[in-house]
C-alpha cells in the first residue's frame, strides 16, 4: 500500500525534519510512504475573511493536481472525526481490505483547508479539538500511521 501525505508548506525546523525522516523510515517496512510538499501562500497581518478564503482556495487548487483519482482521501480537519489509534488502524486495514492502493492524507495550511479540498475527501479526520501547527500535524500523522501498522501487524506498540 501506498501512503501519501499532502500538506502545505516546507518544513524549516531541523527537529520537525528529523521526526518525520524517521517515521518515514520506519514506515518502509510496511508502506510505501511518500510525502508531497505544496507552495504555501503569505498570508498578511489582519488578513479579511475574503483573503482568507482567497488564500485556502489558491493552497487548496495546489492540493487537488496531487490528489490521486484512484486512492482514498482523508482530511485533517478539526471538525473531523475523532479517532483512537486502533480505529485509525482498523481503517487503514479495512481500506486495504477493500483493494484501495493509495491512502493520501491531507493537512492544509496555517489557515485550514479550501472547501473544495474538504468535498473531495473520502472522510474527514480530527486528532483534537485543539490546534496544532501544521508541521507539528505531519509529525503526529506519521508517528499515529506508523503506530497503526504495528497495531495491524500485532506488534507491541505503547498504550
Amino acid at each position: 500500500m501506498k501512503i501519501r501525505v499532502i500538506c502545505v508548506g516546507k518544513i524549516k525546523e531541523k527537529f520537525y525534519r528529523m521526526a518525520i525522516d524517521e517515521y518515514i523510515k520506519r514506515l518502509g517496512r510496511y508502506c510505501k510512504p511518500e510525502i508531497i510538499e505544496v507552495a504555501d501562500e503569505k498570508t498578511p497581518d489582519n488578513a479579511s475573511a475574503h483573503e482568507v478564503e482567497l488564500i485556502k482556495d489558491k493552497e487548496g487548487e495546489r492540493i487537488l493536481k496531487n490528489i490521486r483519482k484512484d486512492g482514498a482521501v482523508i482530511a485533517l480537519a478539526i471538525e473531523g472525526k475523532m479517532l483512537s489509534s486502533e480505529q485509525l488502524a482498523d481503517k487503514i486495514s479495512q481500506l486495504g481490505v477493500k483493494g484501495e492502493s493509495h491512502i493520501q492524507f491531507i493537512i492544509g495550511g496555517s489557515l485550514g483547508l479550501s472547501e473544495k479540498v474538504l468535498k473531495e475527501a473520502d472522510m474527514l479526520l480530527s486528532f483534537s479539538k485543539m490546534t496544532f501547527p501544521h508541521q507539528l500535524m505531519r509529525v503526529i500523522l506519521l508517528e499515529q500511521i506508523y503506530r497503526s501498522y504495528r497495531i495491524i501487524q500485532g506488534e507491541p506498540y505503547h498504550k
